[in-house]
Formats: C-alpha cells, sequence, structure tokens
C-alpha cells in the first residue's frame, strides 16, 4: 500500500469514528479544508460516495461501514505498535463524550473535574445523553467514548466492566401513615404506589417480585423520570420503590423516609461500556480508570450512609409463607383444571 492511500485510511478512519468532518479534523490536528480534500481523494480512489449528509451532520453509505468494519483491527494495532504510549494526561488535549443519566452525571462530573483541574488541563468532558436500549448503538456509532448503563445484550463489539448493583428501596414522605419503624409485605401491597417508567409501560421490576408469591400492587400514577418523584411524595399518600442512589440527597437529608423493600427485586447491573476499537486507546484507559474509581467510592460511601437510615421492610419470614400459599394455591387450581382429587397437602408441603 502506498502511503498516501495509508494516510487516507487514517483520516477516513478518524471521519468514522467522529461522525463529523469538523471533529475529525480535530482530533487529527488537520485543518476542515485538509479533511474535505482528503474525503474526495477518497471518493475518487474507491470509487464510493462514502458519506451522505443527514441534517447538520453525514452518514456513512454501507460501503464505507463495511470498509471500516475491515480495517479498524489492523490500524489501531498498528497505531499501538508505533505508538504504545501517546497518552500524556498533563499535556494532552483531548474530548471525551460519556452517554450518562442525570444521576450520574450528578455522581461524576465534579470528582471528575477535579482530577482534571490537577491532572490533564486540556482534557474536555462532555455529556450526552443516554437512552439505554440504545447505548450500544450510540458507542457503535461514535457518538460517544463511554456509556453507563443498565444495557444487558451481549455483543462482541462492545466491551463493559461492572459498576454496581442499584439498591432498591421504598421511599415516601416522614410523616406518611406508614412511616413507621417497620413496613410489613400487607401494607406495602395495600399502599397506592407511585412509579417511574421510562417506556410507559406500568409494570416493573417489583410487580414481577410480586408475582412470584401470587400477589399485585395497585400502581395509582406513574411517571417518566425520577425528577418529578420527591414532590411528589412530600404532598401525597404515595410511596415508590427506586433506586436509592437516585434519590439520596431527599433520603439522607430525611426529606423522604426510607425502607427495605418487603419483597426482593432483581436489580439490573450498571455497566461501564465501550467499543472493541478503543481497547487499547490509553487516553481512554485513563478516562475509564477515574470513573470506575469515582463510582465505586460513592457507591461505598452511598451504602454506608443508607445502612444507618434504613428502616426495616424485609421479612423472610413472611415472603416464605406467601411463597407457599401461592405454590399451594397453584397446584390445587392445577388438579382443579385436570379434574384431579388434590391428595391432601397443605401450604409448604
Amino acid at each position: 500500500m502506498r502511503p498516501q492511500e495509508l494516510n487516507l485510511l487514517m483520516i477516513f478512519d478518524a471521519i468514522m469514528t467522529e461522525g463529523a468532518i469538523t471533529r475529525a479534523a480535530d482530533r487529527l490536528s488537520m485543518t476542515q479544508p485538509a479533511v474535505s480534500n482528503a474525503l474526495s481523494r477518497m471518493r475518487a480512489v474507491w470509487g464510493d460516495e462514502l458519506f451522505v449528509k443527514d441534517g447538520r451532520g453525514i452518514q456513512p453509505t454501507a460501503f464505507a461501514k463495511n470498509m471500516w468494519s475491515q480495517i479498524q483491527t489492523p490500524l489501531s494495532a498498528l497505531e499501538d505498535a508505533v505508538n504504545p504510549d501517546q497518552f500524556d494526561p498533563a499535556t494532552a488535549t483531548r474530548t471525551f463524550r460519556i452517554a450518562a443519566t442525570d444521576t450520574f452525571v450528578d455522581v461524576i462530573w465534579g470528582p471528575l473535574r477535579q482530577v482534571i483541574e490537577r491532572e490533564a488541563p486540556g482534557i474536555n468532558i462532555y455529556a450526552v445523553p443516554n437512552p439505554t436500549i440504545e447505548s450500544a448503538d450510540i458507542l457503535k456509532a461514535a457518538e460517544a467514548e463511554l456509556a453507563i448503563s443498565k444495557y444487558t445484550q451481549s455483543e462482541s463489539v462492545i466491551r463493559s466492566e461492572h459498576l454496581l448493583d442499584p439498591s432498591y428501596v421504598v421511599v415516601m414522605r416522614p410523616d406518611h401513615p406508614l412511616a413507621q419503624e417497620q413496613l410489613t409485605l400487607e401494607q406495602f401491597i395495600n399502599a397506592d404506589h407511585l412509579l417511574v417508567s421510562l417506556t410507559g409501560d406500568v409494570t416493573g421490576p417489583t410487580d414481577l417480585a410480586l408475582q412470584s408469591l401470587g400477589k399485585k400492587r395497585r400502581v395509582a400514577m406513574s411517571v417518566n423520570n425520577f425528577f418529578n418523584v420527591p414532590g411528589l411524595l412530600k404532598q401525597t399518600n404515595l410511596i415508590c420503590v427506586a433506586p436509592s442512589m437516585v434519590l439520596e440527597r431527599e433520603i439522607f437529608s430525611k426529606q423522604l423516609a426510607v425502607f427495605e423493600s418487603p419483597v426482593e427485586v432483581s436489580p439490573t447491573p450498571v455497566t461501564l461500556l465501550w467499543h472493541k476499537r478503543q481497547d487499547h486507546d490509553p487516553g481512554l484507559q485513563w478516562l475509564r480508570r477515574h470513573v470506575v474509581r469515582i463510582i465505586h467510592q460513592r457507591v461505598e460511601q452511598h451504602q454506608q450512609l443508607l445502612n444507618q437510615c434504613c428502616r426495616k421492610g424485609y421479612c423472610e419470614q413472611a415472603v416464605l409463607e406467601a411463597k407457599a400459599q401461592h405454590h399451594y394455591e397453584c397446584i390445587t387450581q392445577a388438579c382443579e383444571q385436570l379434574n384431579i382429587e388434590p391428595k391432601a397437602i397443605t401450604p409448604g408441603h
């Protein structure tokens, strides 16, 4: 391959990674006209349009996507071989984009900015909206270098590192009729619930946990974000099951009373995601280390404070009895449907 063709591949890779000619120029320390001229040469050499306008941005053609999938690994290996230690935080001038919810922006941005001011003054950090179902697509399209998400699908091009397992708690106003020393399973089921649903579905993890006990709650109201939860709870008799970290400000300031959930709600792990093309990017490795450290420290502090103020809710005996009763009712119902005389069975046997 001639040197000029390799140079075109490097510029092409930068455009695909950044998703914009301007950002690619910044990444390569080139002028925008120089990158545009290189793109014109690519089109002539490879006989394809490569990129088409899409609103204010550009979209790669099928030919460009296919070629990029083939050149990413060898280009990355070549760059690693030539520049194994190319990232120096003290002198680096890079921009990293992290797809994250408001909760994690609140957790990470302050401590991360302090690190940058001390160690890497030329680094920029931009927040990108993060719909969980689109986290992988955001990384594949190079709209962000990292994503913090509950994304659970397994994809060969997406790398991940575990960050935390959210703790689900029950919150309500401090003078709520149920705000006693303990919240029982029966009280929990009979209360009016506020559900946070990002999709509009009014069945959540709590409902699945109750279903395994043969129980059902009333979802009296739903919202599509956690921002509205504290205000609603403070002025109503609604209760809400939520990840404790999302409402920690209100919980630790005692604006809301907090209880263990009377049923075990299985958490969906939160992970840090990135694309495999940046596995060996020393700059992103540096950023990942700090993000993981900041979150782990915050989670540890959060759990210590939560243990001090969280009231009793989970009762193992009540849950076991509910499961046994539900099992007994299922067997009885099955016998009736099959017109079989049930043997002498009692709940729990």
